[in-house]
């Protein structure tokens, strides 16, 4: 199959994905203009910076006058879930030229990962992988700055565009991510504990309670992978 099969069909696999980025993007857009940000400013955060979840937080903590190195911390721990994402990724693109490594780096996302994990489980690196991975992250890429682009221009002159629920697009797209990966025991407490710390902590400042969440779930998960092998041996005694 050609480089530019691969590429295409990684293209087409992230259809579903856009689905649910659309709409984020638009609202992102959206909120940065009314926030104050320019049409360069808030542009210029997806084009570079490319994390929805921290552009959104970002947001938020700039309307509250937040300051920069409180903005720069929560939006870092909210965003440790990429060096998990890049361990998982590691046996198959680690061995790839830095030309192809850091590109593919940069576009890393929950919707890339979720994607590309599936045909690396299925296929590993075989008929050009890292193709499909840059169709993938490219079209992925593409769907949330044009999606940006619009909101800033248009958000203002839509009334309420953030009201119209449009973000449960990109919560269905989330579940839709999570839940296939959930394979064992470890990950559905993970997930569990996580999705409760959140709504404990949801009036927290500075949202600090999705850095309690993530923290939270990261520590049940590794708490119970580390228990598995002592718990076997105990049986198998």
């Amino acid at each position: 199959m050609s480089r530019l099969q691969q590429f295409l069909y990684g293209c087409r696999d992230s259809i579903p994905m856009i689905v649910g980025i659309l709409p984020f993007g638009l609202i992102y857009g959206a909120l940065a203009s009314l926030a104050g940000l320019s049409l360069g400013q808030a542009l210029g955060m997806s084009l570079l910076v490319y994390a929805g979840s921290a552009q959104f937080i970002a947001i938020s903590l700039l309307t509250l006058g937040s300051g920069m190195l409180v903005i720069l911390l929560t939006t870092l721990v909210v965003n440790l879930r990429h060096v998990l994402y890049s361990a998982a990724l590691q046996p198959y693109v680690g061995k790839l030229s830095q030309r192809w490594r850091v590109p593919l780096a940069f576009g890393l996302t929950d919707e890339t990962f979720a994607v590309v994990q599936r045909r690396y489980l299925a296929r590993g690196m075989t008929d050009h992988g890292q193709w499909y991975h840059a169709g993938v992250a490219l079209a992925l890429y593409l769907s949330w700055v044009s999606s940006s682009l619009v909101g800033a221009l248009f958000g203002q002159n839509v009334p309420n565009l953030a009201g119209w629920g449009l973000d449960f697009a990109m919560l269905a797209t989330f579940i839709g991510i999570v839940v296939p990966a959930l394979r064992n025991q470890p990950q559905i407490a993970a997930a569990i504990v996580a999705g409760a710390v959140a709504l404990l902590c949801h009036t927290w400042p500075y949202k600090l309670g999705l850095m309690a969440a993530a923290l939270s779930g990261i520590a049940v998960g590794v708490w119970l992978e580390r228990r598995k092998p002592s718990v076997t041996a105990g049986e198998g005694a």
